[in-house]
C-alpha cells in the first residue's frame, strides 16, 4: 500500500490521535500477571498492541473487548501457561523486548519469533543481562528467534545500560519482580520512564533516586501484583507527525486534545520550541501520565544543533524532526542517534535517502547528520519517496510532502496499521488531500 499527497495549507480542526502505544503494551503485559480482573480504556488498536493481546491470549490470558474497553483477567505471575506455538510478536520490538523478561522466570519453554523486519533487530542487548540473572536464554546470532527454558531462579543483578534503552530497562524490571534479592539498574541517560509509571500505578514498590542527570533504580521481587483499571492518553509520537503539519502549511492551527506529556517524551517538543515553533500547552492534568492538550500554529523555524540529551527522549520522533529541519532557515546538526539504525529501519540512512528525494542537502554521519535546511518558504520535490516499511518513516514523509511542489507518493506504507490504524482518516479529518493506493 502506498501514500498519494497533495501539497496543502491552511490545516485546521481539533483532533485526538489514538492512545499512547508504550503504555498499551505496558497494560496488557501488566494486567495479564495481575490477580485478578483489570479494565483498559482507550488501548491502541494498532498491529503491534494487538500482537501483544494475541501473545498474552496464547498464554491462557483471558481478553475481552466490550463497548470499547478491554478486560484482561490476569493470573498472576506464575499463572502463564505453556504456549502451544511459538509467541508471535509481529512487529513489536517493545514487547518482545519485554515479555523477554518475563518469560525467562517462567515454568515452561518458549520460543520468540516476529515479522522480518522485526527479525533483523538487536536482541542481544537483553539476552546478555537476562543471562546474568540465570535465564536460560538464546537468540541466533543476536536477533531472532528467541529460545527460552526454564531455570531453577532468577538472582538479582547490579548493571549499568550500556545504551540509553527503556525497552532493555524495562525487561530487567519485569524479570526483577521474580529475581532473588535486590536488582539495581543504573541509566547514564535518563531514558522513557513509562514501565516506572505503571509499577506505581499498579502499586509495585521500587525505589528510584536522581544523581545528576542519572538515575537509579532498585526493585526486588514480589508475591503478587493487584489488578487495576487504566485510562490511557494519546501517543505523542502519533501527535507529532500533525504539530509538524500544522507547522510547516501556512495558515494552519491545530488542536491535538488529550496527549500524554510524560517529560521523557517531549524532547521533540522542546526542540521545537527552541527552533521557534508556536506551541502552547492547555488544559494540564496528571494521571498515570501527564496530559494536555497541544496547541499548534504555523511558525517560522530556524536550525539548531540539537541538545544530545534530548535525543534520548526523542528517538521515536526523529523523523519528523529531520523534516522539521529541513524546512527550517540555516543548519541542524544532529550527533549521539547512532539507535536510529537500529529501529524498524536503519532510520538515519532511511531519513539521509528520502531528504535527498525532497531535494534537501545534508552530510550523514554513523551516528548523526548534518542538515541544510530550505527555510520557510521552501519546497520540496514532487517525487516517489521509499518508507522501507517502517511506519514512523511513511507517516513523517507523508506529511513532508505537504510543502511538495506538487504530488509525491510514500512507498511502502502497510506497517502504518502497527501504530496508527486511522492515520489517513485524521489527515482528511485537517483538510491533507490523502489518499492509499
Amino acid at each position: 500500500m502506498d501514500f498519494l499527497i497533495k501539497s496543502g495549507q491552511n490545516l485546521k480542526g481539533v483532533i485526538t490521535v489514538p492512545g499512547d502505544k508504550s503504555i498499551s503494551h505496558r497494560s496488557i503485559i501488566l494486567s495479564s500477571l495481575a490477580a485478578g480482573t483489570s479494565k483498559i480504556t482507550g488501548l491502541l488498536e494498532g498491529e503491534d498492541c494487538l500482537a501483544t493481546i494475541e501473545v498474552f491470549r496464547n498464554m491462557g490470558i483471558n481478553i475481552v473487548k466490550e463497548r470499547g474497553i478491554y478486560s484482561v483477567e490476569g493470573k498472576g505471575l506464575r499463572g502463564l501457561e505453556d504456549p502451544e506455538k511459538p509467541l508471535d510478536f509481529g512487529n513489536s520490538g517493545t514487547s518482545i523486548r519485554l515479555c523477554s523478561g518475563i518469560l525467562s522466570a517462567q515454568s515452561f519453554e518458549s520460543t520468540l519469533i516476529g515479522d522480518s523486519s522485526l527479525s533483523s533487530r538487536p536482541m542481544q542487548r537483553i539476552v546478555e543481562p537476562l543471562t546474568a540473572m540465570g535465564a536460560n536464554i538464546t537468540s541466533k546470532n543476536g536477533t531472532l528467534p528467541i529460545e527460552i527454558s526454564p531455570t531453577d531462579s532468577l538472582k538479582s543483578i547490579n548493571y549499568s545500560l550500556p545504551i540509553a534503552s527503556a525497552q532493555v530497562k524495562s525487561c530487567i524490571m519485569l524479570s526483577a519482580l521474580y529475581a532473588e534479592g535486590v536488582t539495581t539498574i543504573e541509566e547514564n541517560v535518563v531514558t522513557r520512564d513509562h514501565t516506572e509509571n505503571m509499577f506505581k500505578h499498579f502499586g509495585i514498590p521500587l525505589e528510584m533516586e536522581d544523581l545528576e542527570g542519572k538515575k537509579r533504580i532498585n526493585l526486588t521481587s514480589i508475591d503478587s501484583i493487584n489488578p487495576t483499571d487504566i485510562k490511557i492518553c494519546g501517543d505523542f509520537s502519533s501527535a507529532s507527525f500533525f504539530i509538524l503539519a500544522a507547522l510547516i502549511c501556512p495558515k494552519s492551527e491545530l488542536l491535538i486534545k488529550n496527549v500524554g506529556i510524560n517529560k521523557t517524551r517531549i524532547g521533540l517538543l522542546h526542540a521545537l520550541r527552541h527552533m521557534g515553533a508556536n506551541i502552547q500547552l492547555l488544559n494540564q492534568t496528571e494521571n498515570i501520565e501527564p496530559t494536555a492538550d497541544i496547541l499548534v500554529k504555523s511558525s517560522n523555524l530556524k536550525g539548531i544543533i540539537l541538545n544530545t540529551n534530548l535525543v534520548a527522549n526523542m528517538i521515536d520522533e526523529m523523523p519528523v524532526f529531520f523534516i522539521a529541519a529541513a524546512l527550517s532557515e540555516g543548519i541542524t546538526i544532529v550527533k549521539d542517534a547512532k539507535e536510529l539504525r537500529a529501529k524498524e529501519s536503519d532510520r538515519l540512512q532511511a531519513m539521509a535517502e528520502a531528504l535527498s528525494s525532497f531535494g534537501l542537502k545534508y552530510d550523514l554521519a554513523e551516528d548523526g547528520i548534518k542538515i541544510y535546511g530550505l527555510g520557510s518558504k521552501g519546497i520540496l520535490n514532487s517525487t516517489n519517496i521509499s518508507s522501507y516499511g517502517d511506519h514512523r518513516i511513511a507517516m513523517a514523509s507523508a506529511i513532508a510532502s505537504l510543502r511538495s511542489d506538487d504530488k509525491v507518493r510514500v512507498l511502502d506504507c502497510l506497517n502504518v496499521n502497527t501504530s496508527y490504524p486511522n492515520f489517513i482518516d485524521t489527515c482528511k479529518e485537517i483538510g491533507i488531500d490523502i489518499e492509499q493506493s
